[in-house]
């Protein structure tokens, strides 16, 4: 069950010169729900206020069973009240959410997944459990 809980999710990434802006909005409407974008020429971002605009994140990781790696990478990069991690840009336009261990691995660049809330534990339990 979705954790009940305030939270702040971000997701953004650069938009390279020989992308689309339009591709690069698909690839974060893809990984998220509910969320607002705002694009500019060189980079774009969700922004949500909910949970549940992970559920797209949550649903992948259960149907691949990678539970114990996106908590481990949740709980490496904790730090206080925020964890990030980064997702493959261009697995994201093509409708798959696929976890990159460092920025270089997305040759485009990643998409930067941050999550604040004061219950970021509990919300790191319900993504990754």
């Amino acid at each position: 069950m979705i954790p009940d809980v305030d939270c702040m999710v971000e997701a953004v990434c650069e938009i390279n010169p020989s992308e689309d802006a339009g591709k690069v909005s698909q690839a974060l409407s893809n990984i998220l729900e509910n969320f607002e974008l705002k694009v500019d020429p060189y980079s774009a971002m969700c922004t949500s206020s909910n949970v549940d605009s992970l559920s797209k994140i949550h649903e992948s990781i259960q149907r691949h069973h990678s539970q114990k790696v996106y908590q481990r990478f949740l709980y490496d990069n904790l730090d206080g009240d925020e964890t990030w991690f980064y997702l493959n840009k261009q697995a994201a336009f093509a409708g798959s959410i696929s976890l990159c261990e460092h920025d270089n691995e997305s040759p485009l660049g990643p998409i930067k997944v941050r999550i604040r809330s004061k219950n970021v534990e509990r919300i790191i339990e319900w993504l990754a459990s």
